[in-house]
């Protein structure tokens, strides 16, 4: 898609800091670094959303993501590390190709914090049946 900034920086009409790329992924500096070492990772192919992505390419992407996670961590030596990736704009996500953040991460950088306070567990009996609503939609029989 020409009018995808993303889909621009695999046809390399804008310029990125390119840290890996193979036949079907391709990672780069993220232009804000809230920590030093913020990479993303996406498919060369474009792709909106994780729910338009195949299976392999799926694998594809969460191999690169470990390949520069790996390289982040000898990088820049972090404490932790937030692997993240947003779907539609309820989730904040701002450029629509399907794309994984890797963050490296240090004690009191006050990032990312999910809950502004723990979120009430539902009974069981409700977890039971949203699980078994999923088994069947997910796990048809082979």
């Amino acid at each position: 898609m020409s009018d995808c900034i993303f889909c621009q920086i695999v046809n390399r009409s804008i310029e990125a800091s390119i840290v890996y790329e193979n036949d079907a992924t391709i990672a780069f500096m993220d232009l804000r670094q809230p920590n030093p070492g913020h990479v993303l990772v996406m498919p060369k192919k474009h792709v909106a959303t994780i729910y338009e992505l195949d299976p392999d390419a799926a694998g594809q992407l969460m191999q690169t993501t470990v390949i520069v996670a790996r390289g982040i961590r000898t990088i820049f030596n972090p404490e932790g590390l937030n692997v993240w990736q947003s779907n539609g704009e309820a989730a904040g996500q701002e450029v629509f190709h399907v794309h994984m953040h890797i963050l490296p991460r240090y004690d009191g950088d006050g990032l990312m914090h999910i809950y502004s306070e723990p979120p009430v567990r539902p009974p069981r009996k409700q977890l039971d049946q949203w699980a078994q609503q999923l088994v069947k939609l997910i796990q048809k029989p082979r």
